[in-house]
């Protein structure tokens, strides 16, 4: 039962990747025809933690991670845009117990979808919206196969562009749905970025 849990898992993954490679192409297409659309890359460096937890004797401390990927903008209205984005982001956190400590960090693709509102001269934004997150490694596993493979996610924050093409952001995920399917944890990071948009 086990496996064919897994297996279902995995082309719900390949199935969804798919469908997230054609959209991301289809806005290549659309920014080839009209410049409604920018696309572009983002990385950075996030700091990550579990929250919500029940595990007893044990602290949370930040993880530091990575992310990066694609982003684009389709603007709706002059002040108004949807920002989708294709990221590998870590996260995890480093569990203390008893003088011990063991790094948790796990690899998602994630896909925020926010909602950008322009608040001055389109240069400062503020961004909302959802993320969906899919787990595709692991390392330092504190319980075998005890991680779940899909995590629902709220992320807000702000984005500044330096010029028309360079812009920075600062924003914090905060998980939905637990990380783990016994002790209950969410994940929660705040992600400093730098991009370059076409």
């Amino acid at each position: 039962m086990k496996n064919v849990w897994n297996l279902k898992n995995k082309s719900i993954k390949i199935h969804t990747m798919k469908n997230l490679f054609l959209f991301f192409f289809a806005l290549f297409c659309l920014n080839l025809s009209g410049q409604v659309v920018q696309l572009g890359f983002k990385g950075g460096i996030n700091f990550s933690n579990y929250k919500d937890g029940n595990i007893e004797n044990v602290d949370y401390k930040n993880h530091t991670n990575y992310h990066g990927g694609i982003v684009a903008e389709v603007k709706i209205f002059k002040n108004l845009a949807i920002q989708p984005e294709l990221l590998y982001i870590t996260q995890g956190a480093t569990l203390k117990q008893l003088g011990q400590e063991l790094k948790n960090e796990m690899g998602y693709i994630a896909l925020p979808v926010l909602l950008k509102f322009y608040l001055n001269d389109n240069k400062l934004s503020l961004e909302l919206g959802p993320q969906a997150s899919f787990l595709v490694s692991e390392r330092n596993k504190v319980d075998q196969d005890n991680s779940k493979t899909f995590e629902m996610a709220a992320a807000a924050g702000l984005s500044l562009k330096l010029t028309n093409t360079l812009f920075i952001s600062a924003r914090y995920v905060a998980g939905l749905t637990e990380a783990k399917a016994t002790s209950e944890v969410k994940n929660s990071a705040v992600l400093f970025s730098a991009g370059f948009l076409f």
